[in-house]
């Protein structure tokens, strides 16, 4: 995957590279608190190693978003969980980094990962997981289209507990954000 520009907000999504985990971990460390209990990102260079792998082995794409112009890592989108035939599906996970936080670049970025994941990664389904409580990322994903398909109760383990997860989908066939092209 080579860069995906929205010209509008002007971000781009490209994959994560080795050369990003010094920004990446140090993004990481500072918006701890803003992801607790939604997520947990590599903080380590050995999670932050087994983070690439999974890129590389075709399980998952592993994405940044960044300003176009400066290059600054303004957030993270990942589509997990990658399953071919019969599913072609994957599973959203996004995070946006302090000091970015309310600006719409996750939007503009998350919004590139769909028409990434329908188009170069040929997708039919994406999934969004989202703790009842994560009023933010619901705002997100219900803007962007996705349609609420249930709650599963004890879904996910993060942080060694058990949480609820709200199920959130969009599939290539139903209406997809706006991406302008430049």
């Amino acid at each position: 995957m080579g860069y995906v520009t929205d010209c509008v907000s002007q971000v781009v999504l490209r994959p994560v590279l080795a050369a990003d985990e010094r920004s990446f971990l140090r993004l990481a460390r500072e918006s701890r608190d803003l992801h607790d209990p939604w997520v947990r990102l590599p903080s380590t260079s050995k999670s932050f190693a087994t983070y690439l792998s999974r890129s590389e082995r075709g399980v998952a794409a592993c994405m940044v978003v960044c300003l176009k112009d400066q290059g600054d890592i303004v957030g993270m989108v990942n589509v997990n969980g990658i399953v071919r035939d019969p599913y072609q599906r994957g599973i959203l996970g996004f995070a946006v980094f302090l000091p970015y936080i309310g600006r719409g670049y996750m939007s503009a970025g998350v919004s590139l990962a769909i028409h990434h994941a329908f188009t170069n990664l040929d997708l039919h389904r994406l999934e969004a997981d989202i703790q009842p409580q994560n009023a933010a990322s619901l705002r997100l994903v219900r803007r962007l289209g996705f349609r609420k398909e249930g709650l599963s109760p004890g879904f996910i383990k993060i942080a060694g507990c058990w949480r609820d997860h709200e199920r959130w989908a969009i599939t290539k066939d139903m209406e997809l954000p706006a991406v302008p092209q430049g």
